[in-house]
């Protein structure tokens, strides 16, 4: 585990400015998490679904299914949906939350989050626009033929660009870009917090209906606190405070 005593292990901090891997993380010895790697390695949430009702375990069990192939998306898009995917998500290796596949299906199947910015095309075109847009920017910033060929840092790059606004022409020139990051990031986080595996990570209990909460008192490291079918994290700091202490 990372000595997190140091602030070296701050992106802003850090020679290159980058995160350290999550490998630094426990591995998970109970359930699934992406990576096999979480803050809670004895969770599973998936041993309280006796406590869900039959329509909640339905669907949380559902998104465990193999996904199957998009609909949306063109053969020629999916390898740079993928790699935008990894990228914004830090899913570096198996196993990963399908968020392309939860993306595509909700576009598939229109059942997109009720608004429109005005400026902006709706969502589905907005996807194809990006990916278009990060395809161009790979081939005129590092010669090469798509997003998904570029290097781990090229990509890495991009990505950022595209979060302040510093992509231009071509593809991007038909987007408001800083719209454009939100609508990407809002589907793909939305889609990546809604798996269980993503639930192991953060340690969340997952449907509170109809089994509700008895510790109200806020958050705690405490065992008194902690629910009963709560894990202890294996990093007792909270991440919040470390960040806000070292970094100032």
């Amino acid at each position: 585990m990372a000595d997190t005593s140091r602030p070296d292990h701050l992106p802003n901090l850090r020679a290159d400015r980058q995160p350290p891997h999550p490998s630094w993380l426990p591995r998970q010895r109970r359930g699934t998490t992406p990576q096999m790697i979480g803050r809670y390695p004895d969770f599973d949430v998936l041993e309280s679904q006796d406590s869900w009702d039959e329509a909640t375990r339905k669907v949380v069990l559902a998104r465990l299914e193999p996904p199957g192939p998009l609909r949306f998306f063109t053969a020629a898009e999916e390898p740079t949906l993928r790699a935008f995917c990894d990228i914004v998500l830090a899913q570096d290796e198996d196993p990963r939350v399908p968020v392309a596949e939860f993306i595509d299906d909700k576009l598939a199947d229109g059942r997109l989050d009720g608004y429109q910015y005005a400026d902006m095309p709706d969502d589905g075109d907005t996807w194809r626009l990006v990916l278009q847009g990060l395809d161009e920017a790979a081939e005129q910033r590092y010669g090469r033929a798509s997003f998904a060929d570029a290097e781990v840092p090229s990509q890495l790059a991009l990505v950022e660009q595209f979060s302040r606004g510093g992509l231009y022409g071509g593809a991007w020139s038909q987007l408001n870009e800083s719209r454009a990051w939100s609508v990407c990031m809002r589907m793909a986080l939305t889609a990546f917090y809604s798996h269980p595996w993503a639930w192991n990570e953060i340690g969340f209990g997952g449907p509170a209906y109809p089994r509700g909460y008895m510790r109200l008192g806020g958050p705690s490291g405490r065992a008194s606190v902690r629910e009963p079918f709560e894990s202890r994290g294996a990093v007792d700091k909270d991440p919040v405070r470390l960040v806000q202490d070292e970094g100032s």
